[in-house]
């Protein structure tokens, strides 16, 4: 049984027990009754957003609990029995009561104290430094970071990760898929606050991709992340919280989606909320295809001989089907008031065709007009396991917390290509490539918070990650000169990397008046092992370790003028660690002229980095305008440079190739200063704005001597010079127009200005989308509409300079495409949260404590 049929199994059976647990849900409540009351003051004023929760003395598992609305009121489905009744309230004393339920029907008001000091009660909170703005706003600012809500986001419907990102102020997705903040892509995913193998090896824009855009609760963008997160991601974090069920009851919801280019989603989140358990079921899948162009002239300005190459023109589409599959289950237990235990398991399988077209075109001097067509077939499987397992305990009522988590992770990705290309249609070159790589992580936490009087916290913590990847490369190759396929020996090989942190960190906030601050101080020591082997005898094995130790501090300063009104200054420094393969050093090989080459000399890369903000929020508006500055010192930069193809003794081919390569090294400094700006604007009743504008400069330093080839083919060297500095900008824009209370229209804008460096000018890009949401059915159901890229005008366009060649490219990731959604929502229970009081310090002020912490 291979494993997609086992990924078959599991999904049909995941689907046929949601449905027997819907019905065993169903069948339940109809054995309740309905019953409706209030909660009020002595004064007999209704007390809005209480919270009451019915607790049955025979079987808690029957036990239920709810909020008023506006007006004190509030209604829910019981068992008959014996309940004790509790109310809270912020500013009021907890109220118990007991009563006996025993048919529908209003059970009077409940009626509590308010505490002594409520009417001159002050604020003691850290949150006292946070703006939070209402809920109906897409997004809110806090104190070290912004949160961004999707669910108003019309135009990325029914779409994934990738669409919602492409939306998110401050980040930016490029046509390959490539997510970066503030013109860098350094960029460090977690999933509720963790890595995770949902986004396969190597954060790839496929996993991104697999992640429905219904999953996701909020987006939590961290431009500069304290010590309590880890220090990867110099240009910081985006922490993606996934859906998880505040409501009591029974509760779901299931939507389905069609589009163009060819795409159909089905994804549904279930949930049952009783007494002390708490469970969800998470799934779906869908079927996407995709499109992608990408044009290359190159001009090699110094091949002078009859044999060398002086024009090079490629063609290159990419069509590909994709099936996505995904599903995760999990429970939470109130093992008492104060500790709980939680368990979940994910799995998610990602399954790709592709088929490729590639027209070469050469110029020689002696042979004009020559062709070549190079025809790609290839196959991806990935298939990621995760399970998480944690335990929650508080001490007191104070906010002396505990949190311990536990993530085992484990990713396969087997990638087959096959290649058959010819020359002027006789037979020239076949491949075969299989690549394979498994990662498989560990990643164990403890987080310990302890308020200090009523202003003040302390946190420490400790993080240990262990990942393992393993590669394996095979490459086989037949050509013209011989026709018996064999091992192509540069480009075969196995590898294995090894890596290990240990963290440490802790955190003191306070606040002084008006003046709020957090320092913090965060150490990770850092092993690395690469064993690398060439699967030819005659290649020796090649071993290197790599050990770093380094204190990451923290300090977050803030000055409140008014409530929603504040400065906000903040520095971090963090680190740029190589990615994995960056390190294997052989290349990844998928076309003898277009070839990336790993370095296992590559080191991480330090940034400095700094902000001063200011934050206001209203009822009308938001808008948040923050300066920044980055300094990163041994900056990973691309080498691009050309050499001519050899055989495997070393000679070079005749008729001459000549082959371009790619390779990251360690080279100077990269200098990032701009204006980063946010608003949110309700002008009217129905016309919102949400908008974003990133005003940057950059300047970049280094310069490095690399091996080439002269006029004659003989090797020789020539100077890289990766010096540039600039201007640019990116802007969105989003407008949403409300028809009535049911029907929403909204429209997109996106631009991307020019950047120009030393050896390549980048052109600037825009794109305009449109959506359109229409509620139905009593608000049960919606349907949604999008289009995006409406003029299909994303693409990439960019002239790159090396010592011996200008090339021109074009490339469009996808191109106008469609879809249309229908989301349907039944049995919404109400949503239940305890009270905060305000003398109690908010655990969620630097990622949430929900996701188990973001170290």
């Amino acid at each position: 049984m291979n494993q997609t049929e086992i990924i078959n199994i599991f999904t049909k059976k995941t689907l046929g027990l949601t449905f027997v647990l819907s019905a065993a849900a169903l069948a339940f409540a109809q054995e309740k009754v309905g019953i409706s009351g209030s909660v009020v003051s002595k004064s007999n004023q209704p007390v809005p957003y209480a919270s009451v929760t019915f607790t049955n003395k025979a079987n808690k598992q029957l036990s239920d609990a709810t909020l008023t609305d506006e007006k004190g009121q509030y209604k829910l489905d019981l068992t008959p029995g014996q309940y004790d009744i509790s109310v809270e309230a912020i500013d009021y004393k907890k109220s118990v009561v007991n009563r006996q339920i025993t048919a529908a029907g209003n059970i009077g008001a409940l009626s509590i104290d308010p505490e002594a000091s409520a009417t001159n009660m002050k604020t003691g909170e850290i949150q006292g430094v946070t703006i939070t703005v209402a809920s109906t706003k897409p997004y809110k600012v806090e104190l070290d970071k912004r949160t961004y809500d999707p669910s108003q986001d019309i135009v990325s419907k029914g779409g994934n990760l990738q669409d919602v990102l492409s939306n998110v102020p401050s980040v930016s997705v490029d046509t390959d898929g490539t997510v970066s903040m503030r013109g860098s892509s350094n960029v460090r995913f977690l999933i509720n606050g963790k890595p995770s193998a949902l986004l396969g090896i190597d954060d790839g824009a496929n996993a991104l991709q697999s992640i429905p855009a219904d999953q996701i609760e909020r987006i939590e963008v961290i431009t500069n992340p304290s010590s309590k997160f880890e220090a990867s991601g110099t240009a910081g974090i985006l922490n993606i919280i996934l859906k998880k069920n505040k409501k009591t009851g029974f509760n779901g919801s299931v939507t389905g989606t069609l589009g163009y280019l060819p795409q159909t989603n089905l994804n549904t989140n279930l949930s049952w909320r009783k007494g002390n358990f708490t469970w969800f079921l998470n799934g779906g899948g869908g079927y996407r295809e995709s499109k992608s162009t990408n044009r290359n002239d190159d001009y090699f300005t110094n091949a002078l001989n009859a044999d060398d190459q002086i024009q090079r023109n490629t063609n290159s589409e990419n069509n590909s089907k994709n099936n996505n599959y995904n599903a995760s289950a999990g429970i939470v237990y109130d093992i008492s008031d104060k500790t709980s235990v939680n368990a979940s398991g994910t799995v998610r399988t990602f399954d790709n065709e592709s088929v490729g077209n590639i027209d070469y075109f050469y110029d020689f001097l002696a042979i004009p007009n020559s062709s070549s067509q190079r025809i790609t077939l290839g196959t991806n499987n990935n298939l990621a396991f995760q399970g998480d397992f944690g335990l929650d305990h508080k001490f007191d009522d104070n906010g002396q917390n505990l949190s311990l988590s536990l993530s085992l992770q484990r990713n396969r990705s087997y990638n087959d290509t096959d290649i058959d290309q010819t020359r002027d249609g006789l037979f020239e070159l076949r491949n075969i490539v299989n690549q394979n790589t498994i990662n498989r992580t560990v990643i164990a936490k403890a987080d310990y918070e302890l308020p200090i009087g009523e202003n003040s916290k302390l946190e420490a913590g400790y993080r240990l990650d262990i990942n393992n990847n393993d590669y394996s490369n095979d490459v086989q190759q037949s050509t013209v000169i011989t026709p018996v396929l064999s091992f192509l020996r540069p480009y075969t090989y196995d590898a294995t990397y090894k890596e290990m942190f240990n963290a440490f960190y802790v955190q003191f906030k306070s606040k002084i008046g008006n003046l709020g601050y957090q320092l913090g101080l965060r150490d990770e020591i850092s092993n690395i092992d690469i064993a690398y082997k060439n699967l030819v005898p005659t290649s020796p094995a090649l071993n290197t370790t790599k050990t770093y130790n380094n204190l990451f501090p923290s300090v977050y300063l803030s000055y409140e003028f008014a409530k929603d009104n504040q400065l906000l200054l903040n520095y971090t420094r963090r680190i740029d660690r190589p990615r994995s393969f960056f390190l294997i050093p052989n290349p990844n090989y998928n076309d003898n002229q277009n070839i990336f080459d790993g370095n296992i000399d590559l080191n991480p890369s330090y940034v400095d980095s700094f902000e001063f903000g200011y934050s206001i929020s209203k009822k009308k508006f938001t808008i948040n305008p923050t300066l920044y500055y980055r300094h990163q010192t041994d900056d990973t930069k691309m080498l691009v440079y050309n050499k001519l193809a050899t055989d495997e003794a070393g000679n070079i081919l005749t008729p001459k190739v000549i082959e371009s390569h790619t390779k990251p090294i360690n080279l100077g400094t990269d200098d990032r200063y701009g204006l980063d700006l946010n608003f949110n604007f309700d002008a009217t009743s129905w016309l919102k704005f949400l908008g974003n504008v990133d005003l940057f400069g950059y300047n970049t330093k280094g310069s490095i001597a690399y091996d080439t080839f002269d006029v004659d083919g003989n090797p020789t060297q020539a100077i890289a010079n990766f010096e540039g500095k600039g201007f640019s900008t990116r802007a969105r824009l989003t407008s949403t127009v409300k028809v009535d209370k049911t029907f929403s229209l909204q429209v997109q804008g996106f631009y991307r200005g020019g950047q120009k460096t030393a050896y390549q000018d980048r052109k600037d890009m825009y794109a305009i989308s449109f959506g359109a949401s229409k509620n139905i059915w009593n608000n049960n159901a919606t349907i949604s509409f999008n289009i995006q890229d409406i003029f299909n005008t994303r693409a990439m366009r960019s002239t790159t300079y090396t010592a011996n060649s200008v090339r021109d490219s074009y490339m469009q990731w996808q191109p106008r495409q469609f879809a249309l959604s229908f989301t349907y929502r039944f049995k919404q229970g109400e949503k239940v949260e305890q009270p905060k009081r305000k003398k109690d310090i908010n655990a969620n002020d630097t990622g949430g404590d929900e996701q188990g912490g973001p170290m």
